[in-house]
């Protein structure tokens, strides 16, 4: 495929033509093979210095470096897979194109950003002098994030990283972790009939339910962070019962904890084992286990932090109005920081639409994200800006 060096809304286009459904998250899903495929072909033309990071089978990270390897480094990362294509109202991988919106899946979870960042780091190329810019489009973002983990345990590093996911512009320096917790509820069967017999697993689990929904309305209020706010929990799956007239004898309660920056997942279940002893201290036949299943690290770069200021030195001379925000959800961002590499989203495209039935990303958007990339790179791996070293390095 031969595209003219820079043209992000191409790229973006035939990123998004190309099927890369997870096939963790989707059976029978083709993985990003193809589409990494497509990425390498790109960046060898315009002069990348392209690798394949085998992380899984037919699964490849791609990673691509320009410029002069010297006292700076750049990282953009951004995450080539895609989930599932159920139930969208357009063609899912056609990127039809239409009052100056792409429409697609993964158009602005985030393809477009993938495109903006290529770009931007082909055009500021010659300008490149004091460092090199390292691409990395990764795998399995959507489910496990191996791709940056991969990349991360391959000894790949930077000063600091973006991460193009969609923000619609603004600086995210900041999000949420979340904590998965399975709670399994032991009652005695018994006939419907023998309240003296029967333990309720199912009523245990309401109790439990019931002091959670007090503990995320009086106690996590209390906790907030400046562009997060504050940490929450919901119940996400429930299952229990096997008959109308039979006393359940387990019930099965899945929930999610979101974090803010300080929370930890000892402490969450710490937090979880107390409410459990509350509603025992009340009943005293109650029996539950609680586990740990899955967490993922919140992030947080400090808003005064070098790339934070980077790229608001960017955004001005693009003549874009600058917003620092958190980001609602979770990214790689937290994989590169856990590494100690400060990394920040900002990118094209409204996380609103991620995973929606109907998917898009306004092409100008793909424009001025990968022109302010081009300004970010040049000043961080250019040396000195206009003959004055940037401020933002000091």
């Amino acid at each position: 495929m031969r595209l003219e060096r820079g043209d992000a809304v191409g790229l973006a286009r035939a990123l998004i033509r190309t099927d890369s459904r997870n096939p963790s998250l989707v059976p029978g899903g083709p993985g990003e093979g193809h589409v990494a495929a497509v990425l390498r072909g790109v960046l060898d033309a315009w002069g990348f210095r392209v690798e394949l990071q085998e992380v899984a089978p037919g699964r490849p990270n791609v990673v691509a470096r320009i410029g002069t390897p010297g006292p700076h480094a750049l990282m953009f990362n951004g995450h080539l897979d895609v989930v599932g294509v159920d139930g969208m109202t357009h063609a899912p991988f056609a990127a039809d194109e239409r009052d100056g919106r792409l429409y697609g899946r993964g158009s602005s979870d985030m393809k477009a950003g993938v495109a903006a960042m290529c770009a931007a780091a082909a055009l500021a190329a010659d300008g490149l002098t004091h460092g090199e810019v390292v691409v990395a489009g990764v795998v399995d973002e959507e489910f496990e994030s191996r791709g940056t983990r991969a990349l991360v345990a391959a000894g790949i590093r930077a000063d600091a990283a973006v991460v193009t996911e969609p923000t619609g512009l603004a600086i995210m320096p900041a999000h949420r972790g979340f904590v998965w917790v399975d709670l399994v509820f032991h009652g005695r069967a018994a006939h419907g009939s023998r309240w003296d017999l029967g333990v309720d697993a199912i009523r245990h689990a309401g109790l439990v339910l019931a002091e959670l929904d007090a503990f995320d309305a009086d106690e996590l209020p209390r906790r907030s962070h400046p562009l997060l706010g504050h940490p929450s929990v919901h119940a996400s799956l429930i299952a229990g019962g096997s008959g109308m007239s039979t006393y359940p004898d387990r019930c099965e309660l899945k929930i999610e904890r979101r974090t803010i920056p300080g929370e930890t997942p000892a402490q969450v279940m710490a937090e979880v084992e107390a409410i459990c002893a509350r509603v025992r201290a009340r009943r005293p036949a109650l029996r539950v286990d609680a586990r740990l299943s899955l967490a993922q690290s919140p992030s947080d770069v400090p808003t005064d932090a070098p790339i934070v200021r980077a790229l608001r030195d960017a955004l001005e001379h693009q003549a874009i109005d600058v917003r620092t925000e958190g980001m609602s959800a979770w990214t790689d961002c937290a994989v590169l920081n856990e590494a100690g590499i400060p990394a920040v989203c900002f990118g094209p495209g409204d996380m609103s639409l991620a995973h929606a039935h109907e998917e898009y990303v306004e092409t100008e958007q793909i424009r001025r994200a990968a022109a302010v990339l081009e300004r970010l790179a040049r000043g961080w791996c250019g040396g000195a800006t206009n003959g004055v070293e940037a401020p933002w390095r000091n």
